[in-house]
């Protein structure tokens, strides 16, 4: 008789849906609570499932908050890269340096407002001095950073960058004007609509780096 392969795509498809559980549980529980409040326990108990499951997928805390911040970064758990996602294609399939720039705030806000609530609790508790999330702001600042320059590398390849702007300093404006950090500041702090800060950054990203 011949032996079936095993098939373990329903064990696969259930191991998914647990660790979206335990993801969509942490992100809760972060916001509410704030990292230094929020335990692998008290996920694993918000999520329906052992501490043991939690540790096993995800390592430790600090591995947890990343994957949380991850894949509200992304707004789900599919493998795409952030630049092959639709918002970002649109930046690179639009026409001239201003509509990408314009593009590109929009794609900034979407970005922010999935991850502005999470991402506030955790960069006040780095200022605390949590040193594990201390290093969650100094990564999350290079993947910025390596976003930044993607743009200003794809409007100089265009011919969308301003003539006599350095890329790297461009970079840095871009960099600095996306921060979550400003987000906070003028949304959540100051009470700016979305929409407020689309403009607002689009205005101050073309003003900065697009020719006259």
């Amino acid at each position: 008789m011949t032996r079936r392969p095993y098939d373990n795509t329903g064990r696969t498809e259930q191991a998914r849906q647990t660790r979206r559980r335990v993801l969509g549980a942490a992100r809760d529980l972060l916001v509410e609570r704030g990292p230094a409040a929020t335990t692998m326990r008290d996920v694993a108990t918000r999520a329906g499932v052992s501490a043991e499951t939690v540790y096993k997928t995800f390592r430790s805390k600090a591995a947890l908050i990343k994957d949380v911040y991850d894949v509200t970064l992304a707004g789900d758990d599919e493998p795409i890269s952030m630049i092959d996602r639709p918002e970002h294609q649109a930046v690179f399939a639009a026409v001239g340096a201003r509509d990408k720039l314009a593009r590109y705030a929009y794609a900034a806000r979407r970005i922010a407002e999935r991850t502005g609530p999470l991402v506030a609790k955790l960069l006040a508790a780095a200022r605390g001095g949590d040193p594990e999330l201390a290093e969650f702001r100094e990564t999350i600042n290079r993947e910025r950073l390596t976003g930044a320059g993607g743009i200003v590398g794809h409007l100089a390849a265009t011919g969308g960058l301003r003539p006599g702007v350095d890329p790297g300093r461009a970079a840095d404006i871009v960099w600095t004007l996306i921060a979550p950090e400003v987000y906070e500041l003028l949304v959540i702090d100051r009470g700016w609509s979305s929409d407020e800060y689309e403009q607002w950054l689009a205005q101050a990203l073309i003003d900065a780096l697009a020719p006259s």
